[in-house]
Parts: structure tokens; C-alpha cells; sequence
């Protein structure tokens, strides 16, 4: 089936206004002769209510759901001058990237307005250049878990009044309790307003909808220590012993060498602690983990939100058939059911040309199947082994843990990839 021709251009650029809390006064003149000359005018209700009468375009407000919409409306107006109203900077997890997305660059007039983040960094005095930024407008809070580090300083895009308590509560059940938050409203407006206090003690009720969020990590003595780097501590994981152990998932991680907008299967999750780490690598890096065990598979989405990454997608059901119809990868790790027919055969086929294939095992049997693919297909083929200093009566020796066999292997280019629903070109 061929993909839908792309909307007609419209006849005039679509003009893109950032607009603050402060409303009319305070855009530029610019801002304002484009909403003036505008023929409709596209926003939310609340913006578009911020417009005075000289604004005598024909006032449409955005749907819900929003998305869906915005190719629709487009259509419809194409002969028109449109402006569309969006808060802030619009490029800033605006609706500018979708505007730019359906038109291009060359069909948008971007016109920013500083946005909430430039507002609360003048607020507070803190560098915007030091200063993470993590949106819950839509997204689980979950997330922020990711970003939970002592002394770092972040800003929170909230959903609605009700986010500052959710941030509270999950801060304190991450050991985070005796982080400084400070809520700023309404930013930019003579209305603006703020309410501060910790973490573990805020008891503040819901404010205005329109909220950021200022959080000062602190970490409370108990809390454990979670680095920026795979080989987060096994404490970190739920688990019934199927987990890949914190040496060994360090060194898979480096094998694998996750990259900015990747996408890894972990095949035979176990608790997904490497689809986890994967995913903590970059905000951008993207992970399917397929568990065949139902009981695991819901151990491996509590440990994803603990860990700051709701995002992983978990399969349930064996492989390679539950391998059927996912995205192609850039990366695969098998974890486990290496012996399972055809599962190696299934991966490598659909792993992108320049691909990386990365399998681990601890038994005889599937440690001879990876030699043979160590033959066919070249790569590299390790023994990690690693031992703990334990207690010898009165003394201290070493004991060794099951060493593990690692195959890894790169992709040809030109070696094709098995073409998946739901891949990206």
C-alpha cells in the first residue's frame, strides 16, 4: 500500500506566534501585525481568549485530540493566512514540530516568545546551559526517575495543577525526599505566583494548571546510588534471579554501544535490566524487551518505571514468533533461549545492515552454538568471568561466579534487513 501523498502547500506561510501568560502586551509589534493580518487564527481556547477584537480573524480552537487535527485544519485554511497561537516558544516542545513536520521549514513563520524555561531560569538565577529540562505534558511522571541525580538542577514542564504533588511523592519514593521544590506560575504574567518547600514534606494544595516545576536534587543518606553509566547496582532490579549481574551487563552495554535514536530487542528479558540501561543511555534511545514468562514480563515494566524509562515496550510471549512484526533493530541482545529454533537465524535477518548482534550464555550447548556462528559470520567471541571476595572461615578467598560466553558481531552493510510493520525508513 503507498503512503498518502503529502499536504498541498498553502498558499501563504502559516504564521507561528509564541505567546506568554502576559497575553497581548507582551508581544513584539511583529507578533502583532501577523495576528492582525490573519485571516484565522488557531490556538487553544485560553490563548485565544488573550487576543483583543483588533484580531479579527476567524477564531478556530484546537481539537482533542490535538494531533490528529493539525493536518486537517491546514487543508481546510490553505487559502487562507492562518497564524497559529502557541505557547511560549514554539519550538520548544511547542507545535511548531508539528507544523514543521506536516509544511517544512519554508511553509512556517516562526515568531518565539520566551519560553516558561527562559522565565523560570531568570527567576531562579540558574544557567539555562545547566539546567535539564524533562516535560510531563503527556508523558508518564515516571520519567523523571531518569534524571534524579544529587545536586542536579531540573525543571519540570507540568500537566496540570495536580503535577507538583506527583513530582513530591515520587521524588520521596526515590530517596529524594529532602529535594527543594519550587513551584512558579503563571510566569510572566502580573498575576505570577510561587510556593517552595521539600519533597518529602510538600503539602502545598493544587495550584494554577499553568506550572513549572524547579527541583534541587538532594538525596536522602539511604537512598541508593544510581551512576550516569551501565552497571547500575543489582540492588537496583527486581528479580527471582534471572538477571544479567552488574560486571557483565557493564561490559554488554559497552558491546552493544547504544547510540541517540536506537532501537535494541533484548530477547529473553528476564527483569530487562538491559533494555533498562539501554534506555537510560539517551532520552532518544528506544527498546523492545520480549519475555516469554507473563510473571517476568510485569517484573520487567516495574523495574522500567522504577528506573526512570516507562517508555520500554514489553513483549510477552516466545521467540523468535514473538519477534513477528516489531520494528527492524539497530541492536540485539539474547539473553536468553539461545537454543530455541531459528531464534539467531530471526534476529540476525531482521537486524539492520551495520547492526549489532550481542548474545551471552552460561551452557555448553548454546556456548557451542555461538562458535559455530563465531565461524560463519566472524565477530568476536569472550569468556567474562568475574569473582567476589567472600568470607573463608576466618579468612577472605575468591569465588567464582558461572563464567559467560559473549558473541558479538557487526552486520555487513548491504546484508538487508527483514522489513517490519511499524519501521522507520
Amino acid at each position: 500500500m503507498s503512503a498518502a501523498p503529502p499536504p498541498a502547500a498553502p498558499t501563504h506561510p502559516v504564521s507561528v506566534v509564541g505567546i506568554g501568560a502576559d497575553g497581548w502586551p507582551g508581544l513584539s509589534g511583529t507578533a502583532r501585525g501577523a495576528l492582525r493580518e490573519a485571516e484565522v487564527l488557531i490556538g487553544g481556547a485560553r490563548q485565544l481568549d488573550l487576543l483583543p477584537p483588533e484580531c479579527a480573524g476567524v477564531r478556530v480552537a484546537w481539537p482533542s485530540p490535538l494531533r490528529p487535527a493539525v493536518p486537517r485544519l491546514l487543508a481546510e485554511h490553505r487559502e487562507r493566512r492562518v497564524a497559529v497561537l502557541a505557547s511560549g516558544d514554539p519550538m520548544f516542545y511547542g507545535i511548531g514540530r508539528a507544523l514543521a513536520q506536516e509544511l517544512g521549514p519554508q511553509g512556517l513563520r516562526v515568531l518565539p516568545h520566551p519560553s516558561s524555561v527562559a522565565y523560570a531560569c531568570a527567576r531562579l538565577g540558574w544557567p539555562v546551559e545547566d539546567t535539564e529540562v524533562v516535560t510531563l505534558v503527556g508523558r508518564p511522571a515516571a520519567r523523571l526517575a531518569a534524571s534524579l541525580y544529587e545536586g542536579r538542577r531540573l525543571l519540570v514542564l507540568s500537566a496540570d495543577a495536580s503535577t507538583p504533588a506527583t513530582v513530591a511523592a515520587l521524588l520521596t519514593e526515590r530517596g529524594f525526599g529532602p529535594s527543594g521544590l519550587r513551584v512558579l506560575e503563571q510566569l510572566g504574567a502580573a498575576d505570577e505566583a510561587c510556593a517552595d518547600g521539600l519533597a518529602e514534606s510538600w503539602e502545598h494544595p493544587p495550584g494554577d494548571r499553568l506550572n513549572v516545576i524547579a527541583i534541587d536534587c538532594r538525596a536522602s543518606a539511604d537512598a541508593l546510588r544510581l551512576g550516569a553509566v551501565p552497571g547500575l547496582p543489582d540492588e537496583a532490579y527486581e528479580h527471582d534471579g534471572q538477571l544479567t549481574k552488574r560486571h557483565v551487563r557493564a561490559a554488554t552495554l559497552g558491546t552493544l554501544a547504544p547510540a541517540p535514536g536506537e532501537l535494541l530487542w533484548d530477547v529473553g528479558g528476564g527483569s530487562g535490566s538491559i533494555a533498562v540501561e539501554w534506555l537510560r543511555a539517551h532520552p532518544s534511545c528506544r527498546a523492545v524487551s520480549v519475555e516469554r514468562d507473563p510473571v517476568r514480563a510485569e517484573r520487567i515494566t516495574r523495574n522500567a518505571e522504577r528506573l526512570g524509562v516507562p517508555a520500554l515496550k514489553v513483549v510477552t510471549g516466545p521467540a523468535p514468533a514473538a519477534l513477528a512484526g516489531l520494528a527492524a533493530p539497530d541492536a540485539v541482545f539474547i539473553g536468553g533461549g539461545l537454543t530455541a529454533p531459528g531464534l539467531l537465524d530471526a534476529c540476525w535477518a531482521a537486524l539492520r545492515p551495520g547492526g549489532r548482534l550481542v548474545a551471552n550464555t552460561v551452557t555448553l550447548e548454546s556456548e557451542a552454538l555461538l562458535a559455530e556462528w563465531h565461524k560463519a559470520h566472524g565477530g568476536e567471541l569472550v569468556r567474562l568471568a568475574v569473582a567476589h571476595a567472600v568470607p573463608v572461615g576466618g579468612f577472605t578467598g575468591w569465588r567464582q561466579a558461572m563464567p559467560v560466553t559473549q558473541w558479538s558481531a557487526v552486520k555487513p552493510p548491504g546484508s538487508g534487513a527483514r522489513t517490519h510493520k511499524g519501521d522507520r525508513s
